[in-house]
């Protein structure tokens, strides 16, 4: 959506589309920490009850944006705004939205129950009325028969529940996640994930989820917004980012790419044909804006490569590139190859074991063939 800076007194409702129709919006909002620039003249739109997720990797403005969106951080340019309204200047007690945070921030003192109360019982809220919505909040978290203990009695997922039912017990427009699985072991962190994600669809608010795992972000959201150096690079859904990145970062950090420089031989109506140092390709001209003559980067998903001895030849209709075998990495449901293309570039090719074993024509030092679908190639930018 495209949103009109607009200067607005806090709490006063604002016209420019994005800001009143998004759940959360932020107009060209910058985050300096003296010199250097945390988050820069960043824009974005968050729709009413989606789950969005901010990923990237340590010092890219992810959870800088997020505190802001809080309260937690003052931007030093730029508004924002929840339901239409710019809270840029309110505390984090006068915003609409609650926090989770890695370290959950239980009371040691409290049982389960009395922590997830703590929101609605400074509120002045009724007891009946607290008991009915804690009790509700903990059996949404699967957390019922645990509501009499202290925090120094649970697991670690079960102190993270604790910490989402009370946030979520006081009925917030928006959810705010910062790393909230990272201090939990793999498997327990696997399983929170798809945890968060039925809770989400069930009670329906807003989530906006911080993290620097693209596995996690990929499971949960339904936008991701790939962020670098304080930008955003790419947002999307999981399979855009993966299926057609537009940057060498976004391609990179959402799983392996091989990625290798060309150039535009022609475009036709439906297909394009980009000649590169290891061979001739094909790529729709749907994913590229590029004309004749122009400088790209190609680039094709591992798990998309077919491998062949060079002497088999190319298949028809397919793009080959060669290359020698460097590495065979034999990985159980899986074999993984290194092979260097005459350009010098290193290409990687996931292979699933289903011959038991690699073939030796495949092995290491063995001439082959990259071979793939026209339609899985993807072009990036050249600078990036």
């Amino acid at each position: 959506m495209e949103g009109t800076p607009i200067a607005t007194p806090e709490g006063e409702r604002v016209d420019a589309a994005a800001s009143s129709e998004a759940d959360i919006h932020l107009e060209g909002v910058t985050k300096r920490f003296g010199d250097a620039v945390a988050v820069d003249d960043l824009t974005l739109s968050i729709e009413r009850g989606a789950f969005y997720a901010l990923l990237g990797p340590s010092g890219c403005g992810k959870t800088t944006t997020l505190r802001m969106i809080g309260g937690f951080e003052d931007p030093s340019e730029g508004v924002v705004y929840l339901g239409g309204q710019a809270v840029t200047d309110l505390p984090p007690y006068k915003r609409d939205v609650n926090t989770v945070f890695q370290s959950y921030a239980l009371f040691p003192h409290l049982n389960v129950e009395r922590n997830v109360a703590f929101g609605l019982e400074r509120k002045k809220i009724g007891k009946d009325e607290v008991a009915r919505r804690v009790a509700e909040t903990l059996d949404m978290v699967q957390l019922g028969a645990l509501a009499k203990r202290r925090p120094g009695q649970l697991s670690g997922g079960q102190a993270q529940r604790v910490a989402l039912a009370r946030a979520l017990v006081n009925r917030p427009r928006a959810l705010l996640l910062d790393e909230p699985l990272g201090a939990l072991d793999l498997r327990l962190r696997k399983q929170l994930q798809l945890e968060l994600k039925r809770i989400q669809q069930e009670v329906g608010i807003t989530f906006v989820h911080v993290t620097h795992d693209q596995e996690e972000a990929m499971s949960m959201a339904d936008t991701i917004a790939v962020m670098n150096k304080g930008k955003i690079e790419q947002a999307g859904s999981a399979e855009e980012l993966y299926e057609r990145p537009h940057t060498a970062f976004v391609a990179n950090f959402l799983g392996v790419s091989n990625l290798v420089d060309g150039k535009v031989l022609e475009r036709g109506i439906e297909m394009a044909t980009v000649e590169t140092d290891d061979g001739t390709v094909r790529v729709p001209c749907a994913r590229m804006s590029e004309a004749a003559g122009d400088a790209v980067r190609i680039g094709v998903r591992p798990e998309k490569i077919e491998l062949v001895p060079a002497e088999q030849g190319v298949p028809d209709g397919r793009n080959a590139l060669r290359g020698r075998v460097s590495i065979a990495s034999f990985l159980g449901v899986s074999i993984q190859y290194v092979v260097i293309a005459p350009g010098g570039e290193e290409l990687t090719v996931i292979a699933p074991n289903r011959d038991g074993g690699q073939p030796s024509s495949l092995g290491v030092g063995h001439e082959v063939l990259l071979t793939w679908d026209p339609q899985h190639t993807f072009v990036v930018a050249r600078d990036a």
